[in-house]
């Protein structure tokens, strides 16, 4: 038996090939900037100055009699006093002498008695521990008080960006070709 003839056909694909790179991001943010401005606390404080109030009049006075016209009127006032009690003991002298009927009631005993002086009027007031006054004059300080305060400003920078593109290349590697072999004839017949 005799077989046909077979006619080959053959094939090859197309092969595409696909050379890429990828894209890059490059994505950079500076710094915020950030400006802090403080103002500082502030305390004032106001002090008065102590007042010291020292009144020694009394004491001057007890000492050496004080000022001239305060002695004058302590002597005026003494020396009235001791002519009223100066008058009185020489009127009860001169009741004494009347009544010389008296066994007691003699010239010597009356006048015998009287001898000592009669002390001048105190110039001086009485010693004392409260002859000095102090008055202490104060007053409270004036304070005053700010407190700090903090200012914040904040600048954000945006971002930059930037792409680089990558790359493809789609090239044929082989192309599609179709072959057909016809069979060998036979010329011999």
């Amino acid at each position: 038996m005799k077989t046909l003839p077979v006619v080959q056909i053959r094939t090859t694909p197309s092969i595409l090939n696909m050379d890429t790179n990828p894209g890059q991001y490059s994505i950079r943010q500076p710094k915020a900037e950030v400006q802090l401005n403080t103002r500082p606390a502030k305390l004032t404080v106001e002090s008065h100055p102590i007042t010291l109030h020292v009144d020694q009049s009394k004491a001057f006075s007890a000492y050496n009699g004080g000022n001239m016209i305060d002695m004058n009127a302590r002597i005026y006032s003494g020396i009235q006093q001791q002519f009223l009690q100066n008058m009185a003991d020489r009127v009860q002298q001169g009741n004494q002498l009347a009544a010389i009927h008296k066994p007691s009631n003699t010239i010597a005993n009356i006048i015998g008695m009287d001898w000592q002086p009669k002390t001048f009027p105190e110039t001086r007031t009485p010693a004392s521990f409260d002859n000095v006054d102090i008055q202490i004059d104060t007053r409270p300080p004036v304070i005053s008080y700010e407190p700090a305060v903090s200012e914040m400003n904040v600048i954000v920078n945006k971002p930059e960006i930037e792409y680089q593109r990558g790359k493809l290349d789609i090239y044929v590697k082989q192309y599609a070709s179709v072959q057909y072999t016809p069979p060998a004839i036979d010329v011999g017949l």
